[in-house]
């Protein structure tokens, strides 16, 4: 529990431009909330570039591994002033690795068949590295827990941490039982 949030129940889903755009937004969001987890606190906007640095900083630390690439230039093409859609994700501990396994690999030419990205990807690590850009490979979800925490931060920022209430799974009847309790309590005296 990080500020009274267990991080490793939650990840933040990122609807890239690429998916956006295409109109497969909610296709990708039925697929991931079908493997289990519940999909809630949608939120369409537009990416700013700051928000696309902040979230990829290990691509901006480690850019020099990228040769050919203008890895901030090209962040800021693929998201800057773009739409993108973001929602959370909240299921059983490690949600993490069951939900980017659904995602497949980042090339969505090597991404099995059966995954969101093998299915529905139409880019390619080749044709990205040709065009001296980042691979369009539709959606991305948190690594791990401060990945989430982080990720949250970026998208949605601190106002909106009511979002991060746990959804309640029980049975319409006994939530509003536990909402409207019974106003009549029995007399002590009538027992």
């Amino acid at each position: 529990m990080v500020d009274g949030v267990d991080w490793d129940r939650w990840t933040v889903i990122l609807c890239k431009p690429d998916c956006a755009e295409t109109g497969l937004t909610d296709q990708v969001f039925e697929r991931i909330a079908a493997c289990g987890v519940t999909v809630l606190g949608r939120l369409d906007l537009t990416a700013r570039a700051w928000q696309a640095h902040v979230h990829y900083w290990d691509l901006l630390v480690d850019a020099d591994w990228f040769t050919g690439r203008d890895i901030p230039a090209a962040l800021d093409a693929l998201y800057a002033d773009k739409p993108v859609t973001v929602a959370l994700a909240h299921g059983d501990a490690g949600i993490h690795g069951r939900v980017r396994d659904l995602l497949g690999h980042f090339d969505p030419t090597q991404a099995a068949r059966g995954t969101i990205r093998g299915d529905l990807g139409r880019d390619s690590l080749e044709e990205a590295l040709a065009g001296g850009r980042l691979v369009n490979n539709l959606v991305h979800t948190s690594d791990d827990p401060d990945a989430a925490r982080r990720d949250f931060g970026t998208w949605y920022g601190a106002r909106r941490r009511g979002l991060l209430t746990p959804p309640d799974h029980r049975p319409p009847h006994q939530r509003a039982a536990a909402e409207h309790p019974l106003r009549h309590t029995p007399d002590w005296r009538s027992t």
